[in-house]
């Protein structure tokens, strides 16, 4: 009897593809404030397993800590603060308070939501301008987009750019990089394997052997490959 295809167990669940959310530090949003600014005092950086960038742990005026997503050049002891008017590396206000060109990140999609885009490692989005209550934003993807001006955003770049350009070079730092993400690691090659472990398996010499381009309502043993994708073969110039 043959085993289970990755696309098969994946659908099955089970440890080996959940993400170990338990061991994740916090959801990193950003403070609630009702008219005056919330101030606090970093007291550590921190590594979260949850992301790549670090996290930032701070202690508010009222004794409680919380954490945040740390952007380049702050550091232990540094002054930061939701809802202020000082606009400065690591505080978070709202897109009409931060002036145009700045770069900002950990960005609201709607007010109050505690911060969605913007969050990976070394990343950055400028502000481009303001107009009829709402603010232009250039996302790291080069796409402009626009924000009301009542969403909240933390100024500067997010820390630990530059980290994926450092190699591997075991293969259990990949293993458990990856498993912290809920990706199984490694992968074999469907060709690889026997006729009964995949449907690209077996043959004289490693080959698909059928087409890759498959159905969206094939069966979960059969669908691998292109998954009902819209065309194939390379584009003509």
């Amino acid at each position: 009897m043959g085993k289970r295809i990755i696309s098969q167990n994946r659908g099955r669940g089970g440890p080996v593809y959940r993400a170990p959310s338990h061991k994740y530090k916090a959801a990193l949003r950003h403070q609630k404030f009702a008219g005056t600014a919330v101030n606090g005092r970093i007291i550590d950086i921190e590594h979260d397993p949850a992301r790549h960038a670090p996290i930032a742990l701070v202690r508010l005026e009222n004794g409680t800590k919380t954490y945040m997503l740390a952007t380049e050049g702050i550091g232990v002891d540094q002054e930061i603060s939701w809802g202020g008017s000082t606009v400065k590396n690591g505080n978070t206000m709202a897109l009409r308070d931060i002036p145009v060109g700045a770069y900002v990140c950990n960005i609201e999609a709607r007010p109050g939501d505690g911060g969605k885009f913007v969050r990976a490692g070394g990343v950055q989005a400028q502000l481009i301008g303001k107009a009829e209550g709402r603010a232009g934003v250039r996302m790291p993807s080069g796409k402009n987009k626009w924000f009301k001006e009542t969403c909240m955003a933390t100024v500067g770049i997010v820390a630990g750019g530059g980290r994926g350009e450092k190699p591997f070079v075991k293969a259990g730092k990949k293993y458990h990089k990856l498993k912290s993400q809920a990706q199984k690691w490694p992968r074999v090659k469907g060709v690889c394997m026997n006729v009964i472990d995949h449907p690209f398996g077996g043959g004289g010499h490693q080959h698909c052997g059928r087409p890759k381009t498959v159905a969206r309502g094939t069966s979960p043993g059969r669908k691998v490959g292109h998954i009902a994708a819209r065309r194939t073969g390379k584009w003509k110039k």
